[in-house]
């Protein structure tokens, strides 16, 4: 006859360490990390940070919470909560707040003026002349003579304004499909 593996239900819904204190771990844990990536910043094209943060600690404590790293069910969904919890709050704060969110979203940063590459810029960035010009090319651009200004933004996306242009261009999506 099959017999049914142990199961510790103690073990899995009663908690091992204080709950207060996963609270608190997740939070200092994810405001030394928004920190730490905020000073690294972002690189042209990647996704939000607190995207990618939220993304990475859930994923992380989702697998600590469902492994034996963590005694009980409880410990794990309230680091999870913690994370998502924080991440709101300070999209919130952001919002409401302009303080905050200079604190959280980087300033746009000049890539090219009238045409002429910011080298002090990209170099503190750390874009390199290819990598520029293959974005402006995702902008349907072959020369720095057609750009009149060119910023990083905040989520690592290039803005781009053409020469003669008052409003900034999106990069240009590739057509999917035909028809």
């Amino acid at each position: 006859m099959f017999g049914l593996p142990d199961v510790n239900w103690h073990d899995m819904f009663v908690p091992h360490t204080s709950l207060l204190e996963i609270f608190l771990r997740g939070t200092l844990i994810y405001f030394l990390i928004l920190a730490f990536f905020r000073v690294f910043k972002r690189q042209a094209g990647s996704i939000g940070l607190s995207d990618l943060l939220v993304v990475v600690l859930i994923a992380d404590a989702s697998q600590n919470a469902m492994s034996a790293d963590y005694k009980s069910l409880p410990e794990g969904a309230v680091l999870i909560a913690t994370l998502i919890l924080w991440d709101r709050l300070l999209d919130w704060l952001g919002y409401h707040v302009p303080f905050v969110e200079r604190l959280l979203r980087a300033a746009p940063v000049m890539l090219v003026n009238d045409g002429k590459p910011n080298r002090r810029n990209m170099r503190q960035e750390l874009i390199s002349q290819d990598e520029l010009m293959s974005q402006l090319r995702q902008h349907g651009i072959l020369d720095l003579k057609q750009v009149r200004r060119a910023c990083l933004e905040g989520d690592g996306q290039i803005t781009v304004v053409r020469a003669g242009d008052d409003e900034p261009e999106a990069p240009k999506k590739k057509r999917q499909g035909a028809g």
